[in-house]
């Protein structure tokens, strides 16, 4: 089985403003993404990996008011009703808006979402604010796992002191039973990344949209070799972003560049097994 606890549920144009769509057009230099997502879209891409293995997919949506993306959790819901073996639905909120504890508690205990997606950045807040207690207290109580946007992004009014992984290590401190994933490795920010989920036991990192800058995600995960942190990777890809096949063929290619140079090569057994990781068991999420 293969769990890619990465991917996006929303319906494009609707859940997105203008400017959010203008500016996503800086997603991926030299390529223009289409957002659009469908569940036989994304089955398609990973026709390759689906004729060897099980795929289980964490989606969620995400809820930024600055940033005018907005995917109510019902919507989340109703597209893991599609395929509810094969799909896991986490809720998101947006604590700069009024409302979010109530959205938070409805989207676990009435829509049985089994986790939470925040967006910073996006949004414009801190993870390690004080006023996000009751966030980190309620996913310690019904032990949800928390994903969090962490590194870069192609929107400008987003800051980027709101994304740095530094800001979750405060967080693990002081709530060290909930289970957090800091999506994209971090990137651009990796080594702050790394040292945080070294430092604790239930802090990870995804590597979802690292593979299409091939030169950085090889930097990045020889920076993983190197700290012993291979145990504390996921499996992601950022659908529609790019794909579970093309995450796959990327990671192959990593030593296949470093032909007739003398760099080191990266451990294939390990990426083999983050690949076929069990998030799921290590996250607690019974399917």
């Amino acid at each position: 089985m293969i769990v890619d606890v990465h991917s996006h549920a929303w319906a494009y144009p609707g859940h997105f403003s203008d400017d959010f769509r203008n500016q996503a057009r800086r997603a991926r230099a030299g390529v223009e993404v289409d957002l659009t997502v469908r569940l036989e879209d994304y089955r398609k891409s990973a026709e390759n990996t689906l004729a060897k293995h099980e795929i289980v997919t964490i989606v969620f949506g995400g809820k930024a008011k600055l940033s005018g993306l907005w995917v109510d959790d019902r919507y989340v819901a109703d597209y893991v009703a599609q395929d509810p073996e094969h799909l896991i639905g986490f809720l998101s909120v947006d604590p700069t808006q009024p409302g979010w504890e109530r959205e938070m508690q409805a989207g676990s205990q009435e829509l049985g979402l089994k986790g939470i997606k925040l967006l910073p950045m996006y949004a414009g807040f801190r993870p390690d604010d004080q006023r996000l207690d009751p966030l980190w207290q309620f996913a310690t109580e019904m032990q949800l796992p928390v994903l969090l946007h962490t590194g870069t992004t192609f929107i400008a009014q987003a800051p980027l002191e709101c994304t740095l992984p530094r800001h979750l290590d405060v967080v693990a401190t002081r709530f060290p039973d909930v289970k957090i994933i800091m999506a994209h490795l971090g990137h651009p920010y990796e080594g702050e990344c790394i040292v945080t989920i070294r430092k604790h036991p239930n802090v990870y990192a995804d590597i979802s949209a690292l593979h299409y800058r091939p030169w950085q995600f090889y930097n990045s995960l020889m920076l993983v070799q190197e700290y012993g942190v291979w145990d504390k990777l996921l499996f992601g890809t950022d659908y529609p972003f790019t794909t579970v096949d093309a995450t796959i063929a990327g990671l192959a290619s990593m030593n296949r560049m470093l032909e007739g140079t003398a760099l080191p090569r990266l451990d294939e057994t390990k990426i083999r097994a983050m690949i076929e990781r069990d998030a799921l068991r290590i996250l607690g999420i019974a399917r």
